[in-house]
């Protein structure tokens, strides 16, 4: 009989797209199957819908949500993770520092975008 893959829990966290400090203590405490990781993913119990909904969030998910890369929170200095009530007010707020991001951010999409379809155009 095979043995079940494990995860570590930051490497479950990271795929539950959540922040491993802000998980119940017996999730951090233990190691999570891959079996149960897929349960969590179909069906998330409470406290990971919390996570989801309300943060705090890792950085990854905050540049998702605030349009900009994790390279640029890290510019603007913002190192420690966010609320969605603290993404909603910067976006509010539109600080000079998240405008210029953004920008920057929309560019390269536009790049990546370009330099795709002549790629599929070549090929």
């Amino acid at each position: 009989m095979a043995t079940p893959q494990m995860l570590k829990p930051l490497t479950a966290a990271r795929k539950l797209g959540v922040l491993l400090s802000a998980t119940p203590e017996d999730f951090q405490g233990r190691d999570i199957s891959r079996e149960e990781l897929a349960e969590l993913q179909a069906d998330p119990p409470e406290w990971l819908r919390d996570l989801r909904r309300n943060g705090p969030h890792p950085r990854q998910e905050v540049a998702r949500r605030l349009g900009v890369s994790a390279s640029g929170l890290a510019r603007a200095g913002v190192t420690e993770p966010l609320t969605t009530e603290q993404i909603k007010e910067l976006l509010e707020a539109r600080p000079e520092w998240l405008r210029a991001e953004r920008e920057t951010q929309a560019k390269v999409r536009a790049e990546e975008a370009r330099l795709k379809e002549r790629r599929s155009a070549e090929g």
